[in-house]
């Protein structure tokens, strides 16, 4: 991010905050800080296609820093306006529950591993269960199927066989002479 971003962000004038980079140079090394390059910065300049015509003073004529993430977070311990000393207080507040997680897990590896060889074990337990029910359920189904085409065969069997229920006359002919 550049100087006059971070500037507005922190709440700060940009001739506050390169005052402040400066007296404390040795806290930006080259991969937390940099200054543009005239060229660079002209470059950077003619991406904003218009400048505004309110007078002078309103773009620098000197080159912008530039901050890496690094960078960002050590301007927040530089600067001495609400919003730094904030940011810098959350940054350390982060890096402070960071080592106590790392020194003092809420749940030590070898819990994490039963937790994890257990899971392992019921959900294979619980397929094994299910491939044993679906397995049962099959051979019941087969047997299920098997007892109806007996069945069929037999309620056809036994339908030929049937005699009719009912009066049985002999057929009506009205040419026959009775």
């Amino acid at each position: 991010m550049l100087d006059f971003d971070l500037a507005s962000f922190y709440g700060t004038e940009t001739k506050a905050l390169k005052q402040a980079v400066r007296r404390n140079i040795e806290r930006f090394p080259v991969d937390f800080m940099f200054e543009l390059m005239r060229d660079e910065y002209n470059a950077l300049r003619s991406q904003f296609v218009t400048l505004d015509n309110t007078g002078r003073g309103k773009y620098s004529k000197y080159k912008p820093f530039a901050f890496s993430e690094q960078g960002v977070a050590m301007l927040s311990s530089v600067l001495n306006s609400d919003t730094a000393i904030a940011i810098n207080i959350s940054i350390i507040r982060a890096f402070v529950a960071v080592r106590q997680l790392l020194y003092h897990p809420a749940i030590e590896i070898k819990e994490l591993q039963n937790e994890v060889r257990e899971l392992k074990e019921y959900i294979e337990s619980v397929f094994s269960d299910y491939n044993d029910l679906h397995e049962d359920t099959r051979v019941q189904l087969e047997l299920i199927n098997e007892a109806l085409a007996e069945l069929q065969v037999k309620g056809k069997a036994f339908t030929q066989l049937k005699n009719q229920i009912g009066f049985n006359s002999p057929q009506y002919n009205p040419t026959k002479d009775e």
